[in-house]
């Protein structure tokens, strides 16, 4: 007979969605309008970082009225949990950072807006009036969607 206990069930890793931008806090507020999430709130982290000297000051700027990092920004679901000493979300969230280069090419990597078919046509037009624009509509065997563009030419679709 063996001795061995059972290994334990591995824990699920928490993860989220990194977006190479130009802007990133224009694309942080295109995304939380899009989504219905939360601009997270970084500004009490920053203001110890800064008051500690960790951070340059460059390496800030303000936004939505409070410190916030340069080339950082994260939305997060609203009911999610969040660390309220540095404002960071630990569930769903989109990470957006700055990079230099323009995006070229297709995605490899893209979000799926579950909209219904019901509120497909008023959310893409809700989509359009922050800033997206429809690329095309697919009609196929496998089901019926809006492919879009971000205000950064980043593509999703609307289901």
């Amino acid at each position: 007979m063996s001795t061995q206990t059972p290994a334990e069930a591995p824990v699920p890793l928490h993860w989220k969605l990194v977006i190479d931008a130009s802007d990133p806090h224009a694309q942080a507020d295109f995304w939380a309008a899009a989504l219905h999430y939360t601009a997270e709130d970084n500004s009490a982290l920053i203001e110890r970082l800064l008051d500690q000297g960790a951070l340059p000051g460059d390496a800030t700027v303000e936004y939505h009225g409070r410190p916030a990092f340069r080339d950082l920004v994260a939305v997060r679901h609203p009911d999610d949990p969040y660390d309220p000493q540095t404002g960071t979300g630990l569930g769903r969230r989109l990470l957006f950072q700055r990079v230099p280069e323009p995006k070229r090419g297709k995605n490899r990597l893209h979000l799926d807006v579950h909209a219904g078919t019901e509120r497909r046509a008023s959310e893409v037009a809700r989509l359009e009036a922050l800033g997206a624009r429809v690329l095309r509509e697919v009609k196929e065997p496998a089901g019926e969607w809006v492919l879009m563009a971000d205000p950064e030419d980043n593509e999703f679709c609307v289901q």
